[in-house]
């Protein structure tokens, strides 16, 4: 093609200094444009002085060749990219044959460096369809152990391709050397375990490591104990990788804990993936005080660390102190907002019987105090607003007033704003309809949204839900508590029997609190009598039969059919209601039409 470009610089067509571009562009048939991206030259027009390129997403695009020549960058043909354009299949051979060709080629192209990101992008998901953590675990292993490769330890610096090959063990040697810190070596240490396996000598090479760490921890013990503490759990998994004895007077995790150590502080500051082994080691310390020392960090650390306490005191057979420690910062309004996230999102059978009301009491506290805190956190607030069922969850078993007091201290609470006030609002609406009136300040005085009962029917539905809530409910939740301890739940009956018996209870309880809200009690004195009214004695004649009856219509709860006593609410009832002596009624009861006339109407409580 280099005469043809040479006769379009003859003819002054073309500029003589953008012959050696185009031939490079033509030679390789692929190029990048900076906006467009990678493109396949498909066809050179020496007449019109054009290319026509295939672009991603742009097929068929026509350059001018000048044009061309100034804004295109040639790509080899051995470049990822043209391969995927020109050998896509072989490419996804490649991937699932030779892992460390393809990542080459991968580097070669990106100037022998590349991220893990960005080899990530190069292959998925054309060259790579399925599960690419998968395969990117198996290649970073054999990177480790070629030695054309350095894979760094961060994931965000570039894994670089090297001619000259370097031994596993002799680069993590040198990069160990070069660290600067004992948080950098321990970070190298870590490497030179998950690779124990790989290594020429791995006991020279642990024995350097571990002579290293020594020094350094020794240096840390006082001014950082948590990097220390880290430092000598590396030390003792590399010892124990490369069957190594402990050298003489070396410090050990007992050394650290027993310093002048605040527990919450050290864990804190700990990577979260040590954070189970900092607390085992700090028992195996202190056998006689772990347990009190535990149980007074859970008020100071973060929710993450909260759920690591706890399953060491549960593990350990202590559910009862950490349960009884729960009960006591709760009823105080003493618990942190990190704890009671961490309840929160718990919120297992094992902790039913303290998941109540008085949580978010003491949630509201937790966050008001947060307010005046430098370090305040909204996470709390925020995982009460995103989980739809937690309010519900906590105010379930409450009586009808602590759901006002709980409604009222929330409208008041300066925690939330005036729409996820409303949001929150109606969440308990949605479940507790009685609290309408209350949260919208709304009264009606009309006779069906109230219930006229007897006294005496109110005091047994009163007892009813006082047993319902009192026994019943607080027994159901320990009862789920003891059946989930014992193990696997999908085959646990008791647990099962349990948890349906408890959507019995709060479905009656539902019901009775719906009920006692519109309820309104009378001994029915005074009842009017020249009309037939609640709380009067009715005489009838069934016209149909010719048989005298006589009803006594009182409370909502009251039912006697043996002694004429019948509710206001049922269909004989409200066919009679307001009506006077000598007047004729009609009604159907049980599928049968019936027809009464009133002879006489008396109040009840006089007879």
């Amino acid at each position: 093609m280099k005469e043809e470009f040479e006769k379009l610089v003859a003819a002054g067509k073309l500029e003589r200094h953008l012959v050696e571009p185009l031939v490079q562009l033509t030679t390789s048939g692929y190029c990048m444009h900076r906006s467009w991206g990678f493109g396949k030259i498909k066809t050179v027009d020496t007449v019109f002085a054009r290319f026509t390129i295939d672009f991603q997403g742009k097929p068929g695009h026509t350059m001018d060749l000048a044009f061309a020549a100034a804004s295109l960058k040639p790509i080899s043909k051995d470049h990822i990219l043209a391969r995927k354009a020109s050998d896509l299949e072989g490419l996804r051979r490649m991937a699932a044959l030779n892992h460390l060709e393809l990542i080459r080629l991968v580097l070669n192209s990106n100037n022998g460096r590349a991220t893990v990101d960005q080899i990530q992008a190069m292959l998925v998901p054309d060259v790579i369809k399925d599960d690419w953590k998968k395969w990117w675990e198996a290649a970073k292993r054999e990177l480790k152990k070629d030695g054309h490769f350095q894979v760094p330890i961060k994931k965000t610096e570039p894994i670089i391709y090297q001619v000259k090959e370097v031994t596993l063990q002799n680069r993590l040697i040198e990069e160990f050397r070069a660290a600067k810190g004992l948080k950098a070596r321990i970070a190298v240490a870590s490497e030179v375990i998950k690779n124990a396996a790989d290594l020429t000598d791995v006991k020279a090479a642990a024995t350097e490591v571990i002579t290293a760490l020594n020094a350094e921890i020794i240096t840390h013990q006082r001014t950082q104990p948590a990097v220390a503490l880290e430092g000598i759990f590396a030390r003792d998994d590399l010892r124990e990788a490369a069957s190594l004895t402990p050298a003489e007077n070396e410090l050990a995790a007992k050394n650290i804990w027993g310093q002048d150590v605040k527990l919450g502080q050290l864990l804190e500051v700990m990577p979260a993936i040590k954070h189970r082994r900092s607390l085992d080691s700090f028992k195996e310390a202190n056998p006689e005080r772990w347990v009190d020392i535990v149980r007074a960090t859970l008020n100071v650390v973060s929710a993450k660390l909260c759920r690591e306490c706890a399953q060491l005191l549960i593990h350990e057979g202590k559910i009862e102190q950490l349960k009884e420690t729960l009960a006591r910062l709760i009823g105080q309004h003493t618990a942190s907002s990190e704890l009671l996230l961490w309840l929160a999102k718990e919120r297992s059978d094992a902790f039913a019987d303290i998941l109540g009301p008085e949580v978010f009491r003491a949630m509201l506290s937790a966050m008001e105090r947060d307010q005046f805190n430098e370090k305040r956190s909204n996470r709390l607030r925020d995982y009460i607003l995103d989980d739809q069922q937690l309010l519900v969850d906590l105010i379930g078993s409450a009586d009808l007033e602590v759901i006002k007091d709980l409604t009222r201290a929330l409208q008041l609470s300066p925690c939330f704003d005036d729409m996820d006030k409303r949001s929150l609002l109606a969440r308990i609406v949605k479940s507790y309809p009685a609290m309408q009136a209350l949260i919208s300040g709304e009264q009606t005085n009309k006779q069906d949204a109230h219930l006229i009962v007897s006294w005496e029917s109110l005091e047994r539905r009163n007892n009813e839900y006082r047993e319902l809530v009192d026994k019943k409910i607080p027994a159901n939740s320990h009862e789920i508590a003891i059946a989930r301890s014992y193990g696997d739940l999908r085959e646990n009956h008791e647990y099962k029997a349990a948890k349906e018996m408890q959507k019995l209870l709060m479905r009656r309880k539902g019901e009775l609190e719906s009920q006692l809200v519109r309820a309104r009690g009378t001994d029915f004195a005074n009842a009017k009598t020249d009309v037939v009214s609640i709380g009067t004695i009715v005489n009838v004649t069934d016209l149909k039969a010719n048989n005298l009856e006589h009803f006594s219509i009182l409370g909502a709860w009251d039912s006697d059919p043996e002694k004429g006593v019948i509710s206001y609410l049922t269909p004989v009832a409200q066919s009679l209601l307001n009506r006077k002596a000598g007047e004729e009624v009609e009604f159907e009861m049980e599928g049968a039409k019936k027809r009464y006339r009133i002879d006489a109407i008396a109040a009840y409580k006089s007879a």
